[in-house]
């Protein structure tokens, strides 16, 4: 096959593919900007509105749910900085004797879901009196073995003179790692940042398990009100709803895209 002739299929084919992963997002911006009549009825005639953002926004306390959101994923990102960021520095520059086995047993918990530990995480928190608590929903995410593995390769590709060159200026071990590895390290954490927001923004099981009251719901869990019998299924609402929700990541991706992509580019997984 000439060579002309497979690239244009390769682009063709890459575009179908980018038609079909959209397909579901494009159905969700027309039925969230166009009247319930309109839903399957593609007429480009039909009339915009914004009444279904409003029907949406009143039918739960969704600043609410926002709030629980925003204050979830912020504790949880910074929790795992300072730990993930620690617990690296620790086993990319200070060797000590088992360090590999403990590394090892780090990189085993890549391996285990966390919903094979939701029942024992579930009678640690009611032990601990967390149930229905954001503390309860971030604490079993603070330790994450992804983000120890990421940020010990970073860290270990930064030439160790510069830990030296700092000793000699008096400078301290903590010191040393905000003044030194953070700004070296910045395209990881954005992308690492960009992942734990990503994934704790969109989690439901386990907020699902541990929430009984709109005080600690998040969104995921707040827009199951929608799939509510008593509620009726109105598509635009969903969709309007759905859209309210995966906007701020939407927007969050597209600013900070250029970073997430030269992340692992430039101090990706080595």
């Amino acid at each position: 096959m000439p060579e002309n002739i497979r690239r244009s299929a390769v682009i063709t084919g890459g575009w179908l593919l980018g038609l079909i992963w959209a397909l579901p997002i494009l159905y969700a911006l027309w039925a969230a900007f166009h009247p319930s009549a309109y839903t399957t009825d593609f007429d480009l005639k039909a009339p915009l509105t914004l009444h279904n953002f409003a029907r949406a926004w009143v039918a739960a306390p969704f600043a609410r749910y926002f709030l629980n959101t925003v204050i979830l994923v912020i504790g949880i990102m910074v929790a795992q900085f300072v730990i993930c960021t620690l617990a690296a520095f620790a086993l990319a520059r200070w060797p000590f004797r088992g360090s590999g086995i403990l590394f090892g047993l780090i990189l085993v918990q890549l391996m285990v879901t966390p919903d094979v530990l939701i029942v024992e995480n579930y009678q640690t928190l009611h032990m601990l009196g967390l149930i229905d608590t954001l503390t309860g929903i971030g604490i079993p995410y603070v330790a994450s073995a992804f983000g120890i593995f990421l940020l010990r390769q970073a860290f270990k590709t930064i030439p160790k003179e510069l830990d030296d060159a700092a000793r000699i200026e008096g400078a301290t071990t903590l010191q040393t790692i905000l003044r030194v590895y953070l700004p070296l390290a910045r395209p990881v954490y954005v992308a690492y940042g960009l992942v734990s927001i990503s994934y704790h923004w969109n989690n439901f099981l386990w907020p699902l398990i541990v929430t009984n009251s709109v005080s600690a719901r998040p969104l995921t869990v707040g827009l199951q009100v929608f799939a509510s019998v008593d509620q009726g299924i109105d598509w635009s609402v969903i969709c309007a709803a759905a859209l309210m929700t995966s906007a701020p990541l939407m927007i969050l991706f597209l600013v900070f895209q250029r970073a997430f992509i030269q992340s692992f580019l430039r101090a990706g997984i080595r």
